[in-house]
């Protein structure tokens, strides 16, 4: 039976641990706090971050990593983005030297502008081949509800896609696909919370479909302009990791990324909404790094330079409208 540790207790990491578990997988959780671990362990429930959520009896929580990753086959980080790299030199010599690292997370790192596996691969010291990434629109109250979901498994290796495509195949209501692609589903993963960002302030100023039609197909071709420059498979930005995540994020009322834009459309202030906050709102962080990624590739990026205005900058959610909508006109495609 195939092993596996799911390092982060919160929302997407409980419930992604639930579909290993439950296909099949010898799967233990690693949390911070005892209490979740024990509630896990004793009411097979982590009813702060899924309430009313029933969990597999099969699985197992732990606060302690060297616990969780005895024997495992796969390692699974669901951290904080932006906490990553200080978490996984904390464990990293205790992970079993033939493991696959899986990265559920989806940002780009504040500081070196590195993608998730890419920080992984260099705080783990392991192969491309040893690194795989998860993403799509996996709205995570849905999959815990056991809703219908498709995702996608992406590794270098194509091998190792599949092992992992084969471990969370959970019919009929988790369908991952296998992608080589590792570039383009992790920047379609960190650069769709940016776009959520922008569609959910134009919804709390009152803005129509209209606008948000617009601002979620220019930034698809944001996504795909830097997915160019970094050596990303156009076709990856058409499918799930790509638009499918894209549409999922920037529509719907579960989304944190587009919630928090929404709060900050109808007038308050970042502090305020951090403060109501109470998950990570990805791209809240990632907005800047990901700015930054794009001025290092030259690459033209309107809607998240105005994000980072208004989240960072001070910029009022109407001079960014205003600034969108008088830039000089230009062909629907262009930059690619």
């Amino acid at each position: 039976m195939t092993k596996v540790a799911v390092f982060g207790a919160g929302s997407w990491g409980t419930t992604f641990a639930m579909v290993l578990a439950e296909a099949g997988s010898r799967t233990t959780l690693w949390g911070r706090r005892q209490e979740v671990a024990d509630a896990i362990n004793r009411d097979h429930a982590n009813a702060d971050y899924l309430p009313g959520v029933t969990l597999p009896d099969a699985l197992r929580a732990t606060t302690d990593p060297a616990e969780a990753l005895d024997g495992a086959d796969f390692v699974v980080l669901a951290v904080p983005s932006q906490t990553l790299r200080a978490n996984l030199t904390g464990w990293r010599e205790l992970i079993p030297p033939d493991a696959v690292l899986v990265s559920l997370m989806k940002g780009v790192e504040v500081g070196t502008t590195k993608r998730m596996s890419e920080v992984i691969r260099e705080v783990a010291e392991v192969p491309e081949e040893r690194v795989a990434v998860v993403s799509g629109p996996n709205l995570v109250p849905e999959i815990a509800a056991r809703q219908p979901a498709a995702t996608v498994v992406a590794c270098t290796d194509l091998s190792v896609a599949e092992r992992l495509q084969a471990i969370c195949h959970l019919p009929p209501w988790f369908r991952p696909y296998t992608n080589h692609d590792v570039i383009g589903v992790e920047l379609g993963g960190a650069v769709k919370n940016v776009i959520a960002l922008a569609v959910g302030v134009s919804a709390g100023m009152g803005m129509g479909d209209n606008v948000s039609a617009m601002l979620i197909t220019r930034g698809l071709a944001e996504i795909s302009r830097l997915g160019a420059a970094l050596g990303a498979d156009a076709h990856t930005f058409a499918g799930l990791a790509g638009m499918g995540d894209l549409v999922a994020t920037c529509t719907s009322p579960l989304s944190r990324n587009r919630t928090f834009g929404e709060n900050l459309g109808r007038g308050m202030t970042l502090a305020e909404v951090v403060a109501a906050t109470k998950q990570t709102a990805e791209g809240v962080k990632s907005c800047e790094s990901v700015l930054e990624l794009a001025r290092k590739h030259d690459v033209e990026m309107p809607i998240t330079e105005v994000v980072v205005g208004v989240v960072h900058d001070g910029m009022s959610p109407s001079e960014a409208g205003m600034l969108l909508m008088s830039r000089s006109p230009k062909p629907e495609r262009y930059g690619v």
